[in-house]
């Protein structure tokens, strides 16, 4: 097997994408430098009187409220630097979010509730509809971690295998769900708590509203349609474009008499477990229904329309139901977690509540990086804050969009188109939205756009390029999955099997986005894509 590090560099636009990214630092380090270089600018912005007229107050006089750039090197932010830097990391909002999730999914992964559920559910798949199912399945399996891609990818490639069709095909359409993909689901999950608690994070840095909440499920009903679009093109992609290129698949004798064990039929233990998890995925459901609706109704704000609300004009079913968006956080780490220990109680793989813990405590192992990671992106992103720059030029920014003339719906487009160009270099989603977010986010609400909008344009463009540059995590990874079937399979061959995915999952993600904005459809529950910021007032 050729391994993954000997192929040849590439050339051209794919070459150079390679070339600069690998000269990029680690994200930990890239955060530090950039740092490095936002003291530096504040010093200089400081010393130049950089400034902005703030869009949502005004003094008790009536003049306007003025934002001075501020040095990063002044006295009163060292010793905020110093002083606040246990509550500056431990605060980060996505650092909560993402650790409470992963308690619950971690049992689930490990229990092996995602990798049998993800075999059951496509080892059955007619040969007519194996490419949608596969699709479908991969979308789905990024509630599942890495799962998806060191289970799901080569299942797939043995199950074409074994349906007399190109095993490549099967890697193609399950590398370009799992991964191109990435945003596309029916339900939020662990992707959408990272960003949400980055989005978060640059409301409340922002300075332009108080009390202003996003939550997990902020782009549910954008995520649902991104998948309903996203089937039926890598279903079309795959179909009529990437297995006719790749041609009739002829195995070789050893590949004929075995295509591994991975596609055995799930045992009586394993197929119990996947019923009684489905039963604790029921009960937690039922729980959060019972809060919702029944006696007492924890989760329903009552008092968001009382009779002061309503004469104010702010009672509405979203103001009811903030609670319960809220604690969507906590309600999936119960369905992980109760669904994975239920699998596991079943199938074997938990004897008791030691090895419970156990699996929780791997889960939280593996966000090491993650930990190391989000001490330095939420230093970045305070100090981003404290600086004033980031509001600064989000005024500015918002300024050159209303004077461009260009609707708001295009400018999202073009959001969308920077990002994916910005994924070639800089793999990480949570990297990529932290050093964004503090300037998009309040940037775009100044125009109009929705802090959830604004998550919803980065995401599209996030996922559509994963699929074509070597910078990504797991690239190497699927090289030599397709290196099991075709032996002299290189980056480059991998790089343009996936381009046609990466263009239209692209390009119908774009227009997917234009169009919502357009019509201005809800992108979740209690999350509208337009936003209008509170009328100017005197303190």
């Amino acid at each position: 097997m050729t391994d993954a590090t000997s192929a040849a560099p590439q050339k051209g636009f794919l070459g150079f994408v390679e070339r600069a990214g690998n000269k990029l630092p680690d994200p930990v380090f890239l955060f530090f430098y950039l740092i490095l270089i936002l003291v530096a600018v504040s010093v200089l912005c400081a010393l130049l009187g950089v400034s902005a007229v703030h869009p949502t107050q005004i003094e008790a006089d009536g003049t306007a409220v003025v934002i001075e750039a501020a040095s990063l090197l002044s006295p009163d932010n060292l010793q905020r630097l110093w002083v606040q830097m246990p509550a500056t990391f431990t605060h980060f909002h996505p650092l909560g979010y993402v650790l409470v999730v992963m308690l619950g999914a971690g049992v689930a992964e490990r229990s092996g509730l995602f990798a049998s559920g993800m075999r059951a559910a496509v080892r059955g798949a007619p040969k007519a509809l194996l490419t949608p199912v596969v699709a479908l399945i991969a979308m789905l399996s990024n509630h599942a971690s890495d799962a998806g891609y060191v289970v799901l990818i080569p299942l797939a490639g043995i199950l074409y295998a074994a349906a007399g069709r190109h095993p490549i095909a099967g890697i193609a359409a399950a590398f370009a769900g799992v991964s191109g993909g990435f945003s596309a689901n029916i339900t939020p999950g662990q992707l959408d708590a990272l960003l949400f608690g980055i989005t978060q994070q640059a409301v409340d840095n922002s300075g332009l509203v108080e009390g202003l909440h996003v939550n997990i499920a902020g782009n549910w009903f954008f995520i649902t349609a991104l998948m309903i679009i996203y089937l039926p093109i890598i279903w079309f992609v795959t179909d009529r474009i990437i297995e006719p290129r790749l041609g009739k698949w002829t195995p070789s004798a050893e590949q004929a008499r075995d295509f591994g064990d991975e596609d055995k039929p799930l045992d009586a233990g394993q197929r119990k477990g996947i019923g009684r998890a489905g039963l604790a995925a029921l009960g937690v459901v039922l729980l959060w229904v019972l809060m919702t609706f029944g006696p007492g109704t924890p989760l329903i704000n009552e008092e968001a329309c009382l009779p002061d609300a309503m004469a104010a004009g702010d009672c509405s079913i979203h103001a009811n139901l903030a609670p319960l968006y809220q604690s969507l956080v906590a309600g999936f780490f119960l369905l992980f977690l109760f669904a994975g220990w239920a699998y596991g109680a079943a199938a074997g793989t938990i004897n008791n509540h030691r090895d419970l813990v156990g699996m929780m405590s791997e889960a939280m192992k593996d966000m090491g990086y993650y930990l190391v990671l989000a001490f330095a992106a939420a230093h970045f992103v305070a100090m981003f804050g404290w600086s004033n720059l980031g509001l600064i030029g989000a005024v500015h920014g918002a300024g050159a969009i209303e004077s461009s003339g260009l609707p708001l719906p295009l400018v999202l487009g073009l959001i969308v188109i920077f990002t994916g160009f910005l994924n070639l270099f800089v793999g990480s989603a949570s990297a990529k939205w932290a050093l964004l977010a503090p300037v998009l986010v309040p940037m775009l609400m100044l125009v109009g756009i929705s802090p959830e909008g604004a998550t919803a344009a980065y995401r599209v463009g996030d996922g559509a390029t994963n699929i074509i540059t070597p910078l990504m995590v797991y690239f190497p990874l699927i090289l030599i999955f397709a290196q099991r079937w075709k032996k002299d399979f290189g980056l480059g061959s991998l790089t343009a099997l996936m381009l046609p995915y990466s263009f239209w999952l692209l390009l119908t993600g774009i227009v997917l986005t234009v169009g919502w904005f357009t019509l201005g459809l809800d992108l979740g529950p209690g999350a509208p894509a337009g936003y209008s910021l509170p009328e100017v007032a005197a303190p």
